[in-house]
């Protein structure tokens, strides 16, 4: 059984991925750490390269600046129209202890200057999945599960009269999560969270692909780009503000996020091997991990930890596509 379900995980992931471009929402907690940024940078590479086509970048994170963060990266690449949402109600609010954001909120152009110019992120999510082809969105989260339990909660409307759980199984493809680590361990995009997290890896209705803690914290990233001559990048600004901040980055940033948006639009099976399971989430945020077979895959490590850097860090250099 267990060999008959990663057939069919494979063959799923492999066939949705080979047919470009991938539609994907991503969603981020972008300002704890700024590997997020660097998540964006890969995003919009392959959205320039014609891999994927960016749905929304949504917030789970309601600190103030995120919205203009978001707004700021989306404007670089050319993309200052993609549709926003923040996180609302009870919710984490965590802004970025280097201040990276207030430099580039203070340096860069945004037509979006405060989360509340924006929509709920919730709200936002039934717009684009109800209008959206049947089982064709890539969900991936790069930040806690708050936004993800909401849109599992939520109950139908004038937008759609399928509530949570049975939009996200019309709509959605796969979800794809930077988040906890295994096969035990306490990560903080989970534990922030708790409630959330728990209430999504018991209750969503499609294939969930995890990059967990492991994967990125070996991969560093960022030298090269803040060594480059790129000007005028908030993605250099940030990691050139950023990395002499702290001892540990003087090699690079850990590349949680970055592995998450690679998996989630080129598929996992040039990369990485997985492991078949269930995700058990704790009510403290701590993870377990159960062999049983239920539609829950983590990333185990395929590709050298040298050569997935340099993929990435690549993807980091990339600048905006010129427009016609």
């Amino acid at each position: 059984m267990k060999l008959l379900n990663l057939l069919v995980f494979t063959l799923f992931f492999t066939s949705a991925f080979s047919q470009k471009p991938v539609s994907i929402i991503f969603d981020t907690d972008i300002g704890p750490d700024y590997d997020d940024v660097g998540a964006m940078a890969l995003l919009h590479a392959l959205a320039d390269k014609g891999e994927c086509n960016i749905l929304a970048t949504m917030a789970s994170n309601k600190h103030s600046k995120i919205a203009a963060v978001l707004n700021i990266i989306n404007t670089y690449f050319n993309r200052p129209n993609v549709p926003i949402g923040v996180v609302r109600g009870k919710a984490i609010n965590e802004g970025a202890s280097q201040k990276w954001d207030s430099l580039i909120v203070s340096k860069y152009p945004h037509h979006i200057k405060n989360n509340d110019q924006i929509e709920d992120a919730v709200i936002l999510y039934r717009k684009i999945l109800a209008a959206q082809p049947d089982h064709s969105v890539t969900i991936v989260t790069v930040g806690f599960l708050t936004n993800m339990s909401n849109l599992l909660d939520s109950q139908p409307d004038e937008i759609s009269p399928l509530n949570g759980k049975e939009l996200i199984f019309k709509k959605v493809k796969r979800l794809v999560s930077m988040a906890g680590g295994f096969p035990n361990f306490k990560e903080f995009n989970v534990h922030m969270d708790a409630a959330a997290s728990k209430n999504v890896f018991e209750n969503w209705t499609t294939p969930i692909l995890l990059s967990g803690f492991e994967i990125g914290n070996k991969i560093f990233t960022g030298l090269p780009l803040i060594k480059s001559k790129i000007e005028n990048s908030p993605i250099k600004d940030a990691f050139a503000h950023s990395i002499p901040q702290r001892e540990e980055d003087k090699n690079g940033r850990k590349s949680w996020d970055q592995t998450a948006v690679l998996v989630a639009v080129r598929g996992y099976e040039k990369y990485y091997t997985v492991m078949p399971g269930k995700m058990i989430c704790n009510e403290d945020g701590s993870n377990a991990w159960d062999n049983k077979d239920s539609g829950h895959f983590y990333l185990v490590e395929k590709k050298s930890v040298n050569k997935m850097t340099k993929i990435i860090n690549r993807l980091m250099l990339h600048q905006p596509k010129k427009m016609k």
